[in-house]
């Protein structure tokens, strides 16, 4: 546990799930770690501003909860689940390249409190999400 109780964000693949909208969140048992997937920050390009969610925000899966402004274009980010707000990555306001140099780790954007751990069966595995990109293409 971090400070005030809040979990550390330990990035284990088997508990991280996607969005089709380039999410991802990592779940330790009713805490999930959100932010966008290195694919999505690539296509995004350079970031350079990040606005977060009010920690203590009470949000719908697939509600608008954040956005990431970058050289190319703005980009608004969606909440995988519903819950609170529990805490935001401070530093991305001071260090917002952190999504482009880590964006599955340290460019973590918020950690939410699940409302209800079965809105997690509806997001894709890795795999499913790599085979979603994969019929984007073709």
């Amino acid at each position: 546990m971090g400070k005030f109780g809040i979990k550390k964000m330990k990035h284990v693949e088997k508990n991280t799930k996607y969005t089709e909208t380039h999410e991802w969140i990592a779940v330790e048992e009713d805490v999930g770690t959100v932010g966008v997937t290195d694919i999505a920050q690539r296509e995004l390009g350079e970031v350079v501003y990040v606005e977060l969610p009010a920690i203590g925000m009470q949000v719908q899966a697939g509600q608008e909860v954040a956005v990431l402004e970058s050289t190319k274009a703005a980009t608004d980010i969606y909440a995988p689940v519903s819950g609170e707000i529990l805490q935001v990555n401070a530093k991305l306001k001071e260090e917002s390249s952190l999504v482009n140099r880590n964006a599955e780790r340290e460019g973590w954007l918020f950690q939410i409190k699940l409302k209800d751990q079965n809105e997690l069966k509806r997001l894709m595995t890795k795999k499913a999400y790599l085979d979603s990109l994969d019929l984007l293409r073709n």
